[in-house]
């Protein structure tokens, strides 16, 4: 490491015994503010403008090659610790070429961003926008997101599925806050969008144009009523999501990848047969794809790692000899030649009669539940699978003061037995969509919700499997007795 670029004194308080522990780097610190003690940005531009070296740039530019790479960026480490993972300039630019033809842009279009930069499906879509010269705006904070979508009113936003299922629980709050006629007529218009199709009868057509009429484009305005496309990416998303969204007239594209892969393997598009709810798309022009025996997804081609940073092992693990990477991720591709993802593999569990579970199947269909804001399905090993569920609490508490439930605190609210019969009621309609093996036989409900400030999930959203297990590794328990 040669320089340091921080913003202020929060950073710096968190990096200070490190760079103590650093010969020359205590006097190469810059800052983006003016710290007492510390260089500002400034000194350093100025320092290049006093001496312009044209011709060694110019050296150093020739000499960097595709196969060089341009960025370490860490896995998030759900179910173990992260990796560096080693990306060139030509696996970025692998995945550009790729993703840009998909993407509608044009000049004067707005891209609105929040997902961390260290996440490398955001990274390479900057890189992509930066590429075409449009403008990006970068949220201060995930809370006033829809405020911003409002104020900035995007063409373009690029997102995970965790905050398209809030915002949607945002409107179903406010629905249900309605009375009368109007609650009628939302909730109309809401199931009308939960039928959409791609391609749909005439009838339908009339209903949805009224539908949108009447409610729906309210729903698009709130969201800055210009948006052309929303991507998705970092997890597969569920169907009823992406029904609402393009019911109300924004169209989400739904992406698949890796960290080591660039990240984008296949995503949908709009071209002929690019589109199908509860699938990824098809495979980006140049990668390859296949379906290993266990149902593993493999790929290969130039948007493929480079390797892991100091971990040759895990790299020969991660890559074999014939350069497919094992992604780890389980999946399928569906007649129409779209990747379809089932899992985690390293997520899926054995129960105690030997019977695999793949948990994340279950978790994404118990979410759609407005009552569930999380939930942890566990097993390993055990008779039967149990689950450890965050309730969603602004919805719990109107369903507390609608039932006219008193508490102080939500660990009251949540040991309350009428809320306790409510989650049981839920978790029994959801089961009836799974088979014996992996019904939730017992469940245990958390109190407060998770995050990454609190730290059970990844800046994008994700559980962290094993932190949850140990930080709750007594609950787990009382779940198996």
């Amino acid at each position: 490491m040669k320089l340091i670029f921080v913003s202020g004194w929060e950073l710096l308080h968190k990096i200070n015994a490190i760079i103590n522990n650093m010969p020359g780097l205590t006097d190469r610190v810059y800052t983006f503010r003016n710290l007492l003690g510390y260089r500002h940005l400034n000194e350093l531009i100025e320092l290049g403008r006093a001496n312009p070296s044209p011709q060694y740039l110019q050296q150093i530019k020739d000499s960097i090659t595709p196969d060089d790479v341009v960025s370490y960026v860490y896995t998030s480490g759900t179910t173990g610790n992260p990796k560096g993972v080693m990306l060139t300039h030509e696996n970025f630019l692998t995945n550009i070429r790729g993703v840009l033809p998909i993407i509608p842009t044009a000049a004067g279009n707005r891209i609105l961003s929040y997902l961390p930069l260290c996440h490398v499906y955001e990274r390479m879509l900057n890189y992509a926008f930066q590429s075409l010269g449009i403008p990006i705006y970068y949220t201060e904070n995930i809370a006033k997101i829809q405020q911003d979508m409002a104020e900035l009113q995007p063409d373009i936003f690029t997102t995970v599925p965790r905050l398209l299922e809030k915002i949607y629980d945002k409107i179903l709050a406010q629905g249900n806050k309605l009375t009368g006629v109007k609650k009628r007529i939302f909730f109309w218009a809401n199931d009308v969008a939960l039928e959409y199709e791609f391609s749909s009868s005439k009838s339908y057509q009339r209903k949805l144009k009224r539908a949108r009429k009447l409610v729906l484009n309210k729903w698009n305005e709130a969201l800055g009523g210009r948006l052309k496309v929303i991507v998705s990416g970092g997890a597969a998303i569920q169907p009823r999501i992406s029904r609402v969204f393009w019911a109300m007239g924004v169209p989400v594209l739904e992406g698949y990848g890796t960290t080591e892969s660039a990240p984008v393997i296949a995503v949908s598009d709009f071209f002929k047969g690019g589109l199908e709810f509860g699938a990824a798309g098809h495979v980006l022009p140049g990668t390859k794809v296949r379906i290993a025996d266990d149902g593993e997804i493999l790929t290969k081609g130039k948007h493929v790692m480079k390797g892991y940073y100091n971990a040759p092992e895990q790299t020969a693990e991660a890559i074999d000899e014939e350069g497919w990477l094992h992604t780890g991720d389980l999946g399928k591709l569906t007649p129409g030649g779209r990747v379809k993802i089932t899992g985690r593999k390293k997520e899926m569990f054995k129960t105690a009669f030997g019977k695999y579970v793949v948990p994340t199947i279950i978790e994404n269909k118990f979410a759609e539940d407005p009552l569930i804001d999380n939930i942890l399905v566990v097993g390993e090993n055990q008779k039967f699978a149990a689950a450890l569920i965050v309730p969603s609490f602004s919805d719990l508490r109107n369903w507390c003061n609608q039932n006219h439930i008193n508490y102080t605190t939500n660990e009251e609210m949540i040991k309350h037995p009428d809320v306790l019969k409510q989650f049981k009621k839920v978790v029994d309609q959801y089961n009836k969509f799974f088979g014996d093996t992996e019904k939730i036989k017992s469940f245990s409900l958390v109190g407060y919700e998770w995050s990454v400030q609190t730290g059970e999930l990844t800046p994008t959203l994700k559980l962290k499997r094993n932190k949850l297990m140990e930080k709750y590794k007594d609950q787990i328990k009382e779940l198996f007795k």
